[in-house]
């Protein structure tokens, strides 16, 4: 498995993440859910650090060479993240409530 991270930075770019969360749309989600060998998106907010961006949980690992759906938080964002990293995942347990599955906004 591998878990991939990415954020921007908002602080001084006139954009804070309700805006970007907000603009996420339903549709835009949801088209995530047909990528093969993609468990889990979940896009993240943190307001206090003015940070946005998202995590990807991929199993056995993110698709070489495969269309993925439009990238909306570059959108939103005004460009590229500020930081993308990727980890092997070396151990994992679900817990006894698995993921919760929230729309844009929840």
């Amino acid at each position: 498995m591998r878990l991939d991270l990415a954020w921007w930075d908002l602080a001084g770019t006139g954009r804070v993440p309700g805006d970007l969360t907000a603009g996420l749309r339903p549709e835009e989600v949801a088209a995530w859910a047909d990528v093969p060998g993609l468990a889990l998106k979940a896009w993240i907010a943190d307001p206090v650090r003015e940070r946005w961006g998202a995590v990807m949980l991929w199993d056995p690992d993110r698709p070489a060479g495969r269309l993925l759906p439009p990238n909306r938080g570059a959108e939103l964002a005004g460009g590229p993240p500020d930081e993308r990293c990727g980890w092997r995942v070396v151990a994992a347990v679900p817990g006894p409530a698995g993921p919760p599955l929230l729309g844009p906004g929840s």
